[in-house]
């Protein structure tokens, strides 16, 4: 499939479900983003600080960093980039694994069980780092009920892995999976952790039609038009 075939599948569906513009200052910044990353599709990048946006409204802190991961594009392919929010700098752009049962070279399948061995879709918030049998990992919490709220109970980490790399994906046409953890090169976990402990954002984007029609976190207009008691701007 070409780029310019992944960007329409993508898009199509951003654009059906209606979503309005974000205001000014997320306008701003989804610019800034979108230049430092022009191989991201610059509609997730909107929805990615949509969300977070909307967290803050509805009473979670603010955070200086976020990484942003679109599973519509290929495991061979960099689809993980971390941005400074406050900085307007890009971090990382890196490979990154999906669940074993979310699919092979694209990812097709996520959810919020148990055993699954799916990735999650949907906003998280980090947590602290700790040393397991994954090496130095990072403990999420999955902020959409029913959507990946579980994420600590079925232990959804960032860690590193040796089936993330590029001769991996050269050789046998899609990089390594993991049990739905977002696995990243070993030479980098640790660096990239550091830069999204304790607090920070990450957002997992598919172009989920049920997920993207009723995560409170994309809905962030009609959430503020009820606490306004009237509509949105």
């Amino acid at each position: 499939m070409n780029r310019f075939l992944r960007h329409v599948i993508v898009t199509m569906p951003l654009l059906a479900a209606g979503f309005a513009p974000a205001h000014a200052l997320t306008a701003s910044l989804a610019d800034a983003l979108g230049k430092l990353a022009p191989q991201a599709n610059a509609r997730v990048i909107e929805l990615a600080l949509a969300a977070t946006d909307c967290a803050v409204a509805q009473g979670q802190a603010p955070a200086e960093r976020l990484a942003v991961i679109d599973y519509s594009l290929p495991s061979t392919e960099p689809r993980l980039w971390v941005f400074d929010l406050v900085s307007r700098k890009l971090l990382f752009h890196e490979l990154v694994a999906h669940g074993r049962n979310t699919g092979e070279n694209f990812a097709r399948k996520f959810s919020n069980r148990a055993d699954s061995r799916e990735s999650s879709l949907g906003l998280f918030r980090t947590r602290g780092t700790y040393t397991g049998r994954n090496g130095y990992s990072l403990r999420m919490d999955g902020l959409e009920p029913g959507v990946n709220d579980r994420a600590l109970e079925r232990a959804l980490v960032i860690h590193g892995a040796s089936y993330v790399s590029a001769a991996t994906a050269s050789k046998q046409g899609r990089i390594g999976r993991s049990w739905g953890c977002p696995a990243v090169r070993d030479a980098v976990a640790r660096p990239l952790i550091d830069a999204l402990k304790g607090g920070q954002y990450v957002f997992s984007f598919y172009p989920d039609p049920n997920w993207m029609n009723t995560s409170p976190y994309l809905k962030c207009r009609a959430v503020r038009a009820t606490t306004a008691g009237g509509p949105a701007p």
